[in-house]
């Protein structure tokens, strides 16, 4: 295993809409494969614990939406990093 390995569990109950844990799941390939050489050589699961409310994100393709997974991903894999 030269590189990491990624794998995203998105439950539907706290994503409800297939678009929205596909966005989601874009956004964690997205932002790891910008952290890749940040990540130790090893198998990464990242699994959604908390969920993303319809009124606060009404589309899964808002900017507000991306940046907020973006944002918690980003504090994710850099604690990872550590």
């Amino acid at each position: 295993m030269d590189e990491p390995w990624l794998g995203a569990l998105i439950p539907k109950r706290w994503a409800k809409r297939a678009v929205t844990r596909n966005a989601i799941k874009r956004q964690i390939y997205a932002v790891s494969t910008d952290l890749e050489t940040t990540l130790t050589q090893a198998a990464h699961v990242v699994r959604l614990r908390s969920g993303f409310d319809r009124k606060t994100f009404p589309s899964a393709s808002s900017d507000a939406l991306k940046q907020a997974v973006r944002t918690e991903l980003q504090q994710l894999f850099a604690r990872a990093a550590r």
